[in-house]
């Protein structure tokens, strides 16, 4: 009888596909990752894995979990147009937008390439984002070993990390920042190049007045493109402070910008549950606040939340840029909270 049982329960956990979890996933990410919306199988999920799961629910990666079975429902089919083939045509195409040399296999590099759009959640929606600095300005160093670690780089890095799962989720992205040859990269160290260009393809200037203007005007001039659309810049930043300072992340909006404000808090949130359970003993003390005389956030026609990611010349911080999967969770998690606020639009 005992036998028998355990080979019904075998059986019936062997019907349920198995995925592993990656550094920085949540069940959220997980979920959506493998094409589920969390609001109707997230309960099943965790009764599925409540073994597996941490006391806060949290996943602990490179584990293996059971995906819920998808529901199965029954619609009508409906008749299709060529008007209805069109619309979808046109609504199914999310992308990052370029021009000159650098297309999407480029931007993303060979080791990872393009993407597809794996999921819907986020089709209709627009980002910029914009990593730090670039070009002839590396922007804040910090001393690792014998080696220099350049703020744009590691900037750049999650930014195009964080690009490549919005696409996957639907989105529509423009990289205002683009490197010729990097791509995503694993490496530790990421040497220092100077021969990023700014979108579409523009020279980067080293006055950092002219920089911002270049780069929030070509924001500006897509804002208008994609009017009425749900538009959103994030500029990614790492700062430098003294070495014995370490920080955790902060975010920034624009005083008069509830909009950029509310996508702030919801990717704040998302951090603030992600240290709970990853470093339970240490409390988060990142926060959200208003800074509207920073440049992007002043002048973006888009709503936007200027992000300090940390401290590159403190070696606690410095772990959170040098080890590649690290970088991989600060773009998840980013693209979590930014998932949650396009879920809650008005």
């Amino acid at each position: 009888m005992l036998l028998s049982l355990l080979t019904v329960q075998t059986f019936a956990q062997s019907s349920y596909r198995r995925v592993k979890a990656r550094n920085g996933d949540g069940v959220e990410t997980l979920l959506l990752r493998n094409g589920l919306n969390p609001r109707q199988y997230g309960a099943s999920f965790k009764q599925l894995n409540r073994k597996n799961l941490t006391r806060r629910n949290g996943l602990v990666t490179g584990r293996t979990y059971l995906l819920p079975k998808r529901a199965v429902t029954r619609k009508t089919p409906a008749r299709t147009t060529r008007s209805t083939r069109t619309a979808r045509t046109a609504t199914a195409a999310p992308q990052v937008v370029g021009k000159g040399p650098i297309s999407k296999s480029v931007l993303f590099g060979p080791r990872y390439g393009a993407p597809a759009a794996r999921y819907g959640t986020l089709r209709g929606a627009v980002y910029y984002l914009s990593s730090g600095h670039g070009g002839p300005d590396p922007g804040a160093i910090g001393k690792y070993g014998s080696y220099k670690l350049a703020e744009d780089e590691y900037a750049y890095d999650v930014t195009v990390r964080l690009a490549r799962v919005l696409l996957e989720y639907g989105a529509t992205v423009y990289v205002m920042v683009q490197d010729p040859n990097d791509g995503i990269r694993d490496e530790n160290v990421l040497p220092m190049d100077y021969d990023e260009v700014q979108y579409p393809n523009l020279r980067i200037p080293l006055s950092q007045v002219q920089r911002l203007r270049q780069r929030i005007a070509q924001v500006n001039r897509l804002h208008a493109r994609h009017k009425g659309a749900y538009q959103r810049l994030l500029a990614l930043h790492v700062d430098s402070r003294s070495e014995g300072q370490n920080i955790d992340v902060f975010f920034y909006h624009h005083a008069n910008s509830p909009t950029g404000e509310r996508l702030a808090r919801n990717i704040h949130r998302v951090f603030t549950s992600r240290y709970k359970r990853s470093q339970p003993n240490r409390p988060y003390s990142g926060n959200v606040s208003e800074r509207s005389n920073l440049y992007e956030v002043r002048n973006s026609h888009a709503a936007a939340v200027f992000m300090e990611l940390g401290n590159i010349r403190n070696q606690k911080d410095q772990r959170r840029f040098v080890v590649a999967d690290n970088r991989q969770a600060l773009a998840n998690w980013i693209a979590e909270g930014i998932i949650a606020d396009y879920r809650g639009k008005k």
